[in-house]
């Protein structure tokens, strides 16, 4: 059971669609809502509850309402072979109303390789059966049925979405369609892939890319027309929300102004985005006349080879009720005879003149094959497009895709693919993922299912620092609700073993950086075999991209972002590194905006956060180490510009002009707070820069992206009034270790004995308009007031058994007044520059920089990555070989290329690599290190370069300009010795080697770029 705080839930209301989980057939089975967790959840319907705690992050993708409506869909799965499985996990893990299963057969052999809730004492039972239990677990709000008894129309007509994995029966598609019953079919064979989707005659879409409405403030309307690039339609806020319509890329008009008064200032233009209608092919109508979609322009002419190919494959299952047996060129003969003759019957549009004799053998080889990463794919596919039908949000996919992305063993599909050699490859892998969030559980699953690590001398090594949370639980489907707050890699590892018990994985919880660098030493990456990357930030990113070149690793890098994800092959030798080409850095807010001119939520909501460690965290360490560090007086009068006065002010102000001693001086505290905030400082702002006031230019100062501020007032039957100050008032008390209340009735009895000082506004008051000005203006510290601050403080010593107590804001916490006191300083701050204000969800988005997610992307990602990783077992010693994969599910969008090659230097006549550098073994053969004397005669005569400078990390052991003395005092020295003593750092026992960057000439005396020395000392 989650000991995760109570989430806060919004109510959902709608109608109650008839579900699939009251099956007439004798074979239906229902799941047991009592074995349920007892986490406090309860079904989806229609009259439910969205779990904020659990949903957040897909909530963040979808929206509210479209969740509201998906959570009113039952979808039926037929066919629970490893797409069917993935597909399912998918749309339970997304909270539909329900979901029932439907599959006829037992469970095979060739099941394993790529169903993962199935198990070697499950062969012969339903498939669907077996499954149905482990699925239950996946979320207790969508209840999962089974039906194992034929698919009448009577049947299809109580779901909203049938998925149908494998060809559709005839009977299916009409009823289907002419009920108006949305339909996915969906089928995987070997390393090919086919998607097709029929979602009726006519379908609205409310959002057809899943992107944030744009919008603009900096406008200067005439009289009719102005200005714009948002497209249409557009509303004009501010002025009424009138509306906007669109004359052409640059331009649109607002229309009849003759009613209002001349244009004075302001006004925001917002996009808003319009429902969209869609019409769908039936499945006999989409055959004959098909849209594909292109992922790769350099096969362009394949989805129609496919599209014929797999209409034979099907006629040669039919005829035969089997598939091609794996490299029979018999069978593979049959299927292209086969679809020449669907070609000859084919329509003059979709006939080709010439077919791809190659390309179709090869599906007829693979037909057998089960490849988990491919089911993966196409799973997180199928399941999105699902997902879009009920809340009729984002761009559903209008074309049919074929994709190609070319004894008894629980590997048997995979082998029908690839053989047994690298079955036997993948068993000996020695992998490092590092991560298991949601990427880091998909790929695990994907790891155990293709068998890597499985093998004698295989092992993956799994790291992760970070607890199971609830909001976890909605994407990392390796957790269950009774695994909150234990270790994600104990946890997922132990997940991954039941689904292969032959997987050799080992489980750490350290972060990866230099601080473990004594575990993840030489020897252990020596050892690997390649590494992934499951993380969440850039840094750690980074880290591991450096790590994988100095030891020349392969490495798989992806992210996903929503609907958006990435998939990056770094090969040694042959591409690019991960960091070699970044992003641009997020551009920042400029202070000036932040404390003055807002004109935005995303401002206000920064400036909350920065008030937040202004008042609850930052004087609290600064307090406790003015008691506890004798230092820190003489470290603070050191820091730059006017930071020892501001740190100063603020400790005064805890510890002698503000400091609190009951619970009414805190109701206090928060009250006049509120007053300097949301009047006082508007006020004197108004006074240095009033309303009407214009620039030299005679332009209006408060115009274009500067919102002219009004003062509030405060009302304490005003409920945003009184959130601030109850959050502020209880975390300001919780900073002194005082008790604080939840009686809003007894704070406002306090409110009422609160003096709130006088406020007149200043003459003389410098308010910079602009960073520019702010990093011109001399700032000067007033040294009299640094002495007055420094006398009136305490004496440390007589606050020993004094501290106070920081508070780290935490988002996800709805019972800790964080949130509370985010969304209230925010909209507050809003209200007094007329933005519109954000509710708590999309304030949390913002303030807690939350990464929207959601668990098919993250589905669709792991495949492309297994699939990458295949080639890097094999091998593979072409550029071309390998690619790096784009997607945005929103849309439809995938694209593919190839990774960027390396970039090549040169010095003299010799190429070079970030791959490669210079090997110097330190260490003689009579056991004497190399000097630094040696080190640069080394240099001189083997590579005829003169070594300039001379650094290891941020220590610069060498340089021509030193000081004769140190140099004649460090030519003999030994290279380790030098390092140990400018550095003040011992060198590790499980150091092997050390690096070092040099600067060199060549000899012309040219400065020259040279690659890095790896100096071997053990």
């Amino acid at each position: 059971m989650s000991s995760s705080p109570l989430s806060k839930k919004r109510r959902v209301s709608g109608s109650e669609p008839k579900t699939g989980s009251n099956c007439s057939s004798g074979n239906s089975v229902q799941s047991d809502p009592r074995a349920a967790p007892t986490n406090g959840m309860a079904k989806n319907g229609s009259d439910v509850d969205i779990d904020e705690g659990l949903y957040s992050r897909q909530l963040y993708v979808l929206g509210h309402e479209a969740m509201k409506r998906m959570q009113n869909a039952s979808v039926l799965v037929s066919g629970l072979r490893g797409l069917g499985v993935e597909i399912a996990k998918n749309i339970i893990l997304g909270g539909v109303k329900s979901v029932t299963l439907h599959d006829t057969e037992p469970a095979q052999w060739a099941d394993l390789a790529s169903q993962f809730y199935l198990r070697e004492e499950d062969l012969g039972k339903n498939r669907a059966e077996v499954s149905q239990p482990r699925l239950a677990e996946l979320n207790s709000y969508v209840p999962v049925s089974v039906h194992t008894g034929a698919l009448t129309d009577d049947f299809l007509s109580q779901f909203q979405v049938p998925g149908r994995l494998g060809p559709f029966p005839a009977a299916g598609r009409g009823v289907c369609h002419s009920k108006g019953i949305k339909m996915v079919v969906a089928d995987t064979r070997g390393l090919f892939g086919d998607l097709f989707c029929d979602f009726g005659d006519e379908m609205v879409v409310t959002d057809t890319n899943g992107e944030q409405p744009l919008s603009a403030h900096d406008l200067m309307i005439t009289k009719v027309m102005l200005p714009g690039r948002l497209g249409s339609p557009l509303v004009l806020e501010g002025v009424g929300g009138l509306g906007a319509e669109s004359l052409g890329p640059y331009t649109f008009s607002i229309g009849d102004t003759s009613s209002f008064s001349e244009y004075v200032r302001g006004g925001i233009v917002s996009q808003v985005k319009m429902p969209k209608k869609i019409s769908f092919k039936p499945l006999s109508v989409a055959l004959a006349e098909p849209d594909f979609v292109v992922t790769d322009f350099g096969k362009f002419d394949r989805p129609a080879h496919l599209h014929l190919a797999f209409q034979a494959l099907h006629d040669f299952q039919r005829q035969h009720q089997r598939l091609p047996r794996p490299r029979s060129e018999a069978d593979a003969a049959e299927v292209l005879a086969l679809t020449q003759a669907v070609n000859q019957r084919a329509p003059p549009a979709l006939k080709q003149e010439k077919l791809n004799e190659g390309l179709i053998k090869e599906l007829a080889y693979q037909a057998a094959g089960d490849l988990a990463p491919i089911n993966a794919f196409i799973g997180g596919l199928a399941a999105q497009e699902v997902m879009k039908v009920a809340p009729g949000r984002l761009g559903p996919l209008m074309t049919t895709g074929r994709w190609q992305c070319c004894q008894n063993s629980r590997y048997d599909g995979q082998i029908a693919v690839f053989g047994a050699d690298l079955q036997a490859k993948l068993g000996q892998q020695k992998y490092f993922l590092v991560g298991a969030g949601a990427i880091g559980c998909e790929l695990l699953k994907n790891f155990a299912l293709l068998g890597l690590a499985c093998g004698d001398g295989g092992e993956v090594t799994v790291t992760d620092m970070d607890t199971i949370e609830k909001s976890n639980l909605n994407r990392q489907f390796l957790f269950r609700p009774w695994d909150v707050t234990k270790m994600k890699s104990d946890t997922a590892a132990a997940a991954v073993r039941q689904m292969n018990p032959n997987i050799h994985i080992m489980s750490h919880q350290d972060r990866v950086g230099p601080d473990t660098e004594r575990v993840y030493d030489d020897d252990f990456f020596e050892g690997l075999d390649g590494v992934a990357n499951a993380l969440d930030n850039v840094d750690a990113r980074m880290y591991m991209d450096r790590r994988c070149v100095y030891y020349r690793k392969p490495l798989l890098e992806s992210g996903t972002l929503g609907t958006k994800g990435n998939v990056q092959v770094v090969i040694p030798f042959l591409t690019e590194s991960y960091s070699s080409s970044q992003d641009p850095p997020e551009k920042s807010i400029p202070i000036c905006t932040l404390k003055n001119f807002p004109n935005a939520i995303e401002h206000t909501l920064q400036w909350a956060r920065d008030e937040f460690e202004g008042l609850f965290k930052q004087p609290a360490e600064s307090v406790n180490q003015y008691i506890s560090d004798p230092k820190f007086m003489e470290r603070t009068l050191k820091l730059p510009g006017t930071q020892p006065l501001e740190v100063l002010e603020a400790v005064n102000k805890s510890l002698v002009s503000e400091r609190p001693r009951s619970w009414a001086d805190c109701v206090g505290w928060a009250c006049r707070h509120w007053h300097c905030q949301y009047s006082n400082n508007i006020r004197q702002l108004l006074h240095n820069f009033p309303p009407h006031q214009k620039t030299n230019s005679g332009t209006l100062f408060w115009s274009g992206p500067k919102r002219c501020p009004h003062p509030l007032t405060f009302d304490e039957s005003n409920p945003l009034h009184m959130d601030y100050i109850m959050a502020a008032a209880n975390l300001f008390a919780q900073t002194y270790g005082i008790t604080g209340t939840r009686d809003v009735g007894a704070v406002a009895e306090l409110l009422h004995q609160v003096q709130v000082p006088e406020f007149t506004p200043k003459s003389g008051v410098r308010i910079h308009i602009s960073d520019q000005e702010l990093q011109n203006a001399n700032a000067s510290v007033d040294d009299s007031r640094l002495e007055e601050l420094k006398s009136s403080l305490p004496n440390p010593e007589d606050l020993q058994s004094f501290r106070m107590y920081p508070i780290d804001f935490e988002k996800d916490d709805d019972t800790n007044f964080h949130m509370d006191f985010i969304v209230a300083a925010s909209n507050l701050r809003a209200e007094n520059y007329d933005i519109p204000p954000a509710d708590r969800h999309k304030s949390k988005l913002i303030a807690g920089k939350i990464i929207p997610a959601i668990a098919t992307t993250t589905a669709a990602v792991v495949g492309l990555v297994c699939l990458e990783l295949y080639k890097v077992v094999q091998g593979h010693k072409r550029l071309e070989s390998y690619k790096n994969g784009f997607l945005n599910l929103a849309l439809p969008f995938f694209g593919f290329s190839e990774p960027i090659a390396c970039p090549r230097n040169k010095y003299y006549d010799i190429e070079w690599t970030l791959w490669d550098r210079f090997e110097v073994q330190g260490v003689q053969p009579s056991g004497e290190e190399m000097t630094l004397r040696q080190f640069l005669a080394y240099f001189k005569s083997e590579h005829r370069l003169e070594i300039t400078m001379l650094s290891q990390g941020v220590s610069m052991l060498y340089s021509f300009f030193m000081p004769p003395a140190k140099l004649r005092e460090r030519h003999d020295q030994p290279m380790t010795e030098i390092v140990t003593k400018v550095s003040k750092k011992k060198i590790g026992r499980h150091v092997k080697a050390l690096v070092f960057e040099l600067c060199c000439n060549d000899d012309s005396e040219c400065d020259i770029e040279v690659p890095y020395v790896r100096y071997t000392i053990r």
